[in-house]
């Protein structure tokens, strides 16, 4: 690390803070900034997607470094539906992250298998000792309990399975429900990495955290075996739970959260409050952030609070449906609302994931026979339907 005193100190060296880390290097080449992180590398284990139409054309550069596989298109199926949509599909890696930032950086500048003891607005102490002193610091590290949301859960464990023969795939699978409904609403996710290479992710959108990684480790074999997969080995594993959030309380969060360092990524709850996708808001934070005439610690604080309100604020529809979606259908009946929205055009898909839907979209969103029982959706949108619970509980990686 230079003897100069860090611009930026970025505690935390997942999505979030890799992402931070690459805009200020390519744009603000005259900022010292370093990462510190906890793991011995920087993502821990992860497999990011996104839609190519999450990203803006002007930050693809940001991205572009670590994405290891493109796609034409990807396939979705449930129950009476399957569809072939054409969107471009991207995937990245932690690995690939971890190799942009350092790439990126210079020598010193970023500090692994560290744990971080104490940060305030201006320095960090790290559980070896030191302390390093910043023009400010920026905290990504993703947040531990959401106590004033409510919500549900989505959660996961993936694996990349190598095959003895090819697998057949073309493009990823997103979302396969014709799976067993088990815990809420589950579906399959595949993600061909090469003929005979898949990563398969079984995800619930569940009421509880609970993640049981060995029994879905044992569904995902069973996935393999009914398509017909031999299964040689498996390779990289990933798992985590991710909240879904309902409604809750902006400010209440935000007193809780933001005693200490300016804060970003899902620390400062910036992620899809349905999808709990954090990429194209990581993408958009990291690139304004990159243009700040300051980044002093006051600046930082206020632009990030702001940001964050801001989110919220647009997040509004977004919650409603995830309102409907735990309070108005019965767990093994969630499937139908996500079937539903999978018949809408394409262009207002792209524009969901990426949480820039218009009012428009809302209407046509909202249009229509409810995918649950009616009362059961009007009930939910008034705050009477089956019970949400607290996102206060732990919140995995």
């Amino acid at each position: 690390m230079s003897s100069r005193k860090p611009d930026i100190a970025i505690l935390g060296g997942g999505l979030s803070g890799g992402l931070m880390a690459l805009a200020l290097a390519a744009r603000r080449p005259e900022l010292n900034v370093v990462v510190i992180e906890r793991g011995e590398r920087l993502g821990g284990a992860h497999v990011w997607s996104f839609f190519a139409s999450d990203v803006a054309d002007e930050d693809r550069a940001l991205v572009d470094p670590f994405v290891v596989k493109a796609w034409d298109g990807y396939d979705i199926l449930f129950p009476g539906r399957a569809r072939r949509l054409t969107t471009p599909y991207r995937s990245t890696t932690s690995t690939a992250l971890d190799r942009a930032v350092r790439a990126a950086l210079p020598d010193g500048a970023i500090h692994c298998g560290v744990e971080v003891t104490a940060a305030s607005a201006t320095s960090v102490t790290l559980d070896d000792g030191r302390t390093i002193k910043a023009g400010a610091v920026i905290d990504a590290r993703g947040p531990r309990a959401l106590p004033h949301m409510i919500g549900g859960w989505q959660k996961f464990a993936g694996r990349l399975l190598r095959l003895s023969a090819p697998h057949g795939l073309v493009r990823p699978v997103v979302m396969d429900a014709t799976v067993p409904q088990i815990d809420g609403y589950r579906f399959v996710y595949c993600l061909p990495f090469s003929d005979t290479e898949v990563f398969v992710e079984d995800t619930y959108y569940s009421d509880g955290p609970g993640l049981d990684v060995p029994r879905l480790h044992a569904r995902i074999a069973e996935y393999a075996a009914r398509r017909g997969w031999q299964v040689e080995s498996h390779a990289m594993d990933e798992t985590g739970v991710l909240p879904v959030v309902a409604g809750g309380d902006f400010e209440a969060f935000w007193r809780a959260a933001s005693q200490g360092p300016a804060l970003a990524g899902a620390r400062a709850g910036l992620f899809h409050p349905l999808t709990s996708y954090s990429l194209p808001d990581a993408v958009r934070f990291a690139s304004v952030l990159s243009t700040l005439d300051s980044v002093s610690a006051d600046a930082l604080g206020t632009f990030t609070r702001d940001w964050a309100a801001r989110h919220w604020r647009k997040g509004r529809f977004y919650r409603m449906l995830s309102r409907m979606l735990f309070g108005a259908a019965e767990p093994d009946q969630r499937w139908r609302v996500l079937a539903r929205h999978y018949g809408l055009s394409e262009p207002l898909i792209e524009r969901f994931y990426a949480g820039r839907s218009t009012r428009a979209d809302m209407m046509r969103v909202l249009a229509g026979k409810p995918p649950v029982p009616i009362g059961s959706a009007v009930a939910s949108l008034a705050g009477h339907g089956r019970p949400i619970g607290s996102l206060a509980g732990e919140i995995g990686s």
